[in-house]
C-alpha cells in the first residue's frame, strides 16, 4: 500500500506509511482552480467560522513566515491575502472559497513579541479550538522560515498534526535567500528532523519556486475531501 509522498527538492518519493488506508498515492486526482479564489469570510473565533462541510486546508506559521503571501502567490491574485511588513497583521482566520466545497484557510500569525500578552492568548485558544473541532480540516501547511531553525511553535504544530492524524506540509520559505545548494542542504537537514508521515520542501513566494509541488499536494488533500463529501 502506497503512502503519501515525501518531497525531497524538486523529487517525489512515494513511501508506504501505515496510517494512510487510501489505498493508492495521495496525488492531484482532481485539479482546483486556485485563481479562482475568492475572500469569503473573516472570523474571530470558531462559531463565525463557514459551514463546517466540505474541505479546508488551512495555513499557519509564526508572524511573519509567509503564510499570505504564499497564499498569493498560489492563487496568483496579489491583494488576496492582506500583507504587511509589520508581523501579527494577520489576526483572524481569513477562509478564501475556491468552490461550494473547497476552501484554503489563513490562520493568525503567532509569536510576534510586540503583540499584547492578552491578544496572543485569545489566538491561542481560538486557534486551538479550530485546529482541534474543524472536522472539514483536511490537511495543514506549515511555513517556516528555511534561514532559521524550527521554533516551539513549530514544534507545536508539528506535535498537534501527528496527535490529530491531520496530514501536514512544511513551506521551507524566502528560499530565493539562499544560494540553490544550501537550499537542498537545508532541506535534507530539516528532513531528517521530521517525522516519516510529514512532507516538506523549498519555496519562494518571490520567485515562485515550489508552486507545483505545492499545488499537487493541495489538489491531492482537497479531492480527497471531495471524495468523502460525495462519495
Amino acid at each position: 500500500m502506497l503512502g503519501r509522498p515525501r518531497f525531497v527538492g524538486c523529487a517525489i518519493i512515494s513511501k508506504t506509511h501505515p496510517s494512510d488506508r487510501s489505498g493508492h498515492e495521495v496525488f492531484a486526482m482532481k485539479q482546483f482552480n486556485y485563481q479562482s479564489a475568492q475572500f469569503l469570510v473573516s472570523a474571530a473565533k470558531l462559531s463565525q467560522c463557514p459551514s463546517d462541510d466540505g474541505a479546508e486546508v488551512a495555513f499557519c506559521g509564526r508572524s511573519n513566515a509567509g503564510k499570505s503571501s504564499a497564499i498569493n502567490t498560489l492563487t496568483r491574485q496579489k491583494k488576496l491575502a492582506r500583507t504587511s511588513k509589520t508581523p501579527g497583521r494577520t489576526q483572524l482566520i481569513n477562509f478564501f472559497e475556491l468552490s461550494t466545497q473547497a476552501r484554503l484557510v489563513d490562520l493568525p500569525g503567532y509569536g510576534y513579541a510586540k503583540v499584547p500578552i492578552s491578544l496572543k492568548h485569545y489566538w491561542q485558544t481560538h486557534l486551538d479550538e479550530y485546529l482541534r473541532s474543524r472536522a472539514s480540516l483536511v490537511g495543514l501547511v506549515l511555513l517556516s522560515d528555511i534561514r532559521h531553525p524550527f521554533k516551539p511553535f513549530d514544534r507545536m504544530m508539528l506535535d498537534w498534526a501527528r496527535q490529530s492524524k491531520i496530514p501536514l506540509h512544511i513551506l521551507l520559505t524566502k528560499a530565493d535567500k539562499l544560494s540553490r545548494g544550501a537550499q537542498q542542504t537545508t532541506l535534507l537537514n530539516r528532513r531528517k528532523d521530521l517525522p516519516a508521515e510529514v512532507t516538506a520542501q523549498t519555496f519562494s513566494a518571490l520567485s515562485g519556486l515550489g508552486l507545483e509541488m505545492l499545488t499537487t499536494v493541495l489538489d491531492g488533500w482537497l479531492a480527497e475531501g471531495h471524495k468523502k463529501t460525495h462519495p
